[in-house]
């Protein structure tokens, strides 16, 4: 009987033509580091948040064309945990072929951001490479994507409206920096969408009166490149706990998990305190007076995609980060928009 040939293996350098959704990447003693922001905007920052999510490849997905059955794939993450609260589920990775969710595999090894968010302090705990596998593809040519973890489900709209999504996304820093626009601003684009609010609030970071202007400065910056783009603004969906309570927010471990409460004093809205109620309301402004100049710019409210109502029958376990099923519904109610604007621009 004659041996079984082996398979042939072929080792691929991962390169920024095969990872979509990043700018750059970064060699390192212990791989690749993938980075959704270019240079020139990782050093106009000296925020550590920044730093750290803009490095989460959320959006981001490997793909080639290929007739390979089995596609391994070596990763080292860098889990965030925080100190004497359990962790949040492993990361998952998607394989995706021609189209279709074809298979999941749960992210391990790797090393542990660990942070002590009553003494403000971290700590990097390393651990081993992963390899990450999947087997018995389809034996034929075919397109295969793997979707790196991520933290936000922001690809449902993107793959229900057959677009391909780039996501600047990053969590707790959509703050408005000048950095980011001039980032989207590089970028080719055909359809454009930009949230604001929430990280506003919670961070505490600036009055009203600033709001406008900054806002039409970063719609400037992108308007600049982008003229005639569908530029979609949006802001946030229903947070009770920040509706009409500015921040700053705060953790809570009073239970053993970690849940966020918001310090500030709605009397302070007077003086130019920001809350979703009044980002909302000042967004509404500024789209309204451009639209009258620029006929691509659209607004959409972020309690038509999520609010009050969904918020009581789908509850967010820390009191500020919707769930799954939430980010599931946002997608679904967002797709539309996006089919429109789409469908306009082809």
């Amino acid at each position: 009987m004659a041996d079984t040939p082996r398979p042939t293996l072929t080792d691929t350098p991962v390169t920024t033509d095969l990872l979509i959704g990043v700018a750059e990447l970064e060699p390192t003693d212990r791989g690749l580091q993938p980075h959704r922001l270019p240079a020139f905007a990782r050093n106009q920052s000296t925020d550590p948040q920044v730093a750290m999510v803009e490095a989460q490849p959320a959006g981001a997905r490997i793909a080639v064309r290929t007739t390979a059955t089995r596609i391994e794939l070596d990763v080292l993450r860098t889990r965030p945990m925080y100190a004497g609260v359990a962790p949040r589920p492993d990361g998952v990775y998607d394989l995706v072929v021609d189209g279709e969710l074809c298979d999941q595999v749960t992210s391990f090894g790797g090393d542990a951001l660990v942070m002590d968010m009553a003494t403000g302090t971290s700590r990097i705990d390393e651990g081993p490479v992963a390899t990450i596998a999947f087997a018995d593809l389809p034996d034929r040519d075919k397109t295969v994507e793997i979707w790196l973890p991520h933290n936000e489900l922001t690809r449902i709209a993107a793959h229900a409206a057959d677009v391909d999504l780039h996501n600047l996304g990053l969590g707790g820093s959509a703050l408005l920096d000048p950095f980011v626009a001039r980032t989207i601003a590089g970028l080719e684009a055909d359809i454009i969408s930009v949230k604001f609010g929430i990280n506003l609030v919670n961070a505490d970071l600036m009055r009203c009166r600033a709001l406008g202007p900054a806002v039409h400065g970063f719609l400037d910056t992108i308007r600049d490149a982008h003229p005639d783009t569908p530029l979609i603004v949006m802001s946030s969906v229903c947070c009770p706990i920040q509706e009409s309570t500015p921040g700053p927010l705060a953790p809570d471990f009073s239970d053993g998990t970690m849940k966020f409460v918001a310090t500030g004093d709605p009397a302070e809205v007077a003086a130019g305190k920001l809350t979703l109620e009044v980002v909302r309301e000042e967004l509404a402004a500024v789209v309204a007076q451009r639209a009258v100049d620029d006929p691509h710019l659209s607004y959409v409210d972020g309690l038509d995609l999520l609010g009050h109502a969904d918020v009581e029958e789908l509850p967010y376990a820390d009191n500020l980060h919707p769930g799954a099923q939430a980010h599931q519904r946002i997608g679904e109610r967002f797709t539309p928009t996006l089919l429109r604007v789409r469908n306009s621009v082809r």
